[in-house]
């Protein structure tokens, strides 16, 4: 949201429309133009689009018309500072195909940056309306929002959505199911694996304050109730805040927030949260995006028998975006570590403070993609895996207890029209454990209708 929210998070946009290869071709012609072409191609993915210009601008009036040369110098010439020249080369392209989405994208950035905010808008209503990847999406409305805020003098935007859906959870308390434990021969009814259907309501919203060019600040918050149609004493009610700052350029983006959640289990007030996250965001090419971020985060329980699980999470890790050849597909990864400091008080019932297995220390990794299939309907999937390890010696097994949990996640996306959107999604969850009485597995199914309001 905070990344669509701004023109300056530019993090896949210089590419997000384009095709690797245009929809029509005109002969390179010899054998020596064809080399020059793909040595300007490589010095575009080296990031040096200077070079590109300069060594194809010699050859622009042999090769007009081309489209695959027009294109080429265009993209050159939008990338190194001269709109101007980079319209007329969009302008002749756009002539033998006026359905080639890429080369309307990076027209409508060339007039942005020359100031033609009329021009600009008209490119990218037209290119919204081809149904674009989320990639290019994103990257339109920034610029969408940016000529708003030209014509109208709108500083402040506000966006928010609500959404209702209904699913089927195979183990809603998250508890293993293993009946019997070593320490407790007959766990509580409650301790044990319990399916359920379920409903659920959202809704939550943002609001957006320009400073300047560059630098803004965000608030936002969500409400979020999931109801369980038989072990209501699992219901969830959660209610989380946020703000913070967001410095951006063309390459770099920096995000500094603060979070707080509190959420209630049943009927009763079960942990409060509050948190701070830091992000920097980087383009490094047209077409791929590294990113580090940390965050620190506080979790306290309400119940006084249960703040010895008290802890304050530390977490740190990279992450790298890229968009694949047809533009309407992404794959990301990341990885991270960090650490559960146990921090619970000192009570009658637990005069060593902290929890018994002590403080977590662990590692993961992500991995995800989305891929468009039609104009409407998205795939997407996310994978991780993440291994802890307990400093404490546990008492059941004699030694440090490991845990290691897998998930997983697809669904699909139907975009309804504006502002409605349909979504099928399954996850699934392992958690494996040293101790049976921390693993289980869980299974969720679930289908969501959204809309959006500006």
């Amino acid at each position: 949201m905070l990344a669509a929210s701004t023109v300056y998070a530019q993090e896949i946009s210089q590419d997000a429309g384009r095709d690797t290869e245009p929809a029509i071709q005109q002969p390179a012609g010899n054998e020596d133009i064809e080399m020059t072409l793909h040595d300007a191609e490589s010095l575009m993915k080296a990031d040096k689009p200077d070079e590109a210009y300069n060594l194809l601008e010699p050859l622009e009036f042999d090769h007009s018309g081309e489209v695959r040369f027009d294109y080429l110098i265009g993209i050159a010439a939008l990338d190194s500072g001269k709109p101007d020249k980079a319209t007329l080369a969009f302008e002749r392209v756009l002539a033998v195909d006026p359905e080639y989405a890429g080369a309307r994208l990076d027209m409508a950035r060339a007039y942005y940056q020359l100031g033609d905010m009329g021009r600009a808008k008209t490119e990218f209503v037209t290119v919204l309306s081809q149904h674009p990847s989320d990639a290019a999406r994103t990257t339109i409305l920034g610029y969408l929002d940016e000529i708003e805020i030209h014509e109208t003098g709108k500083q402040t935007r506000f966006s928010a959505y609500a959404e209702g859906t209904v699913g089927h959870d195979t183990n809603v308390n998250n508890a293993s199911e293993t009946p019997n434990n070593i320490i407790t021969p007959t766990l509580n009814p409650d301790s044990t694996e319990l399916p359920d259907n379920y409903s659920g309501l959202a809704a939550g919203g943002e609001i957006i304050h320009n400073l300047n060019a560059r630098f803004r600040v965000y608030a936002g918050a969500d409400l979020s109730k999931r109801s369980n149609y038989k072990r209501k004493n699992f219901d969830t009610f959660n209610m989380e805040g946020r703000a913070g700052f967001i410095y951006g350029t063309e390459v770099d983006r920096y995000l500094l927030g603060f979070s707080g959640e509190q959420s209630i289990l049943g009927s009763a007030r079960y942990r409060d949260n509050a948190g701070l996250n830091g992000e920097w965001r980087h383009a490094v090419g047209s077409r791929d995006q590294m990113s580090l971020f940390g965050q620190y985060v506080q979790y306290r329980y309400a119940d006084i028998s249960l703040r010895s699980n008290d802890i304050d999470l530390k977490v740190a890790g990279a992450g790298w975006l890229h968009v694949l050849g047809n533009a309407q597909s992404t794959l990301s990864g990341s990885l991270y570590i960090g650490v559960e400091n146990d921090v619970g008080p000192v009570t009658v019932a637990n005069p060593g403070g902290g929890r018994t297995d002590g403080v977590k220390r662990f590692a993961g990794m992500r991995l995800g993609g989305k891929a468009v299939i039609g104009a409407r309907t998205k795939l997407y999937a996310s994978a991780g895996l993440q291994q802890g390890r307990f400093d404490n010696i546990d008492p059941v097994i004699l030694s440090r207890r490991s845990d290691r949990l897998d998930d997983f996640t697809m669904g699909i996306n139907w975009y309804l029209g504006d502002p409605w959107l349909l979504s099928l999604q399954f996850a699934r969850y392992n958690n494996m454990s040293d101790v049976d009485l921390y693993s289980y597995d869980r299974s969720d199914y679930s289908l969501t209708i959204r809309r959006n309001f500006k």
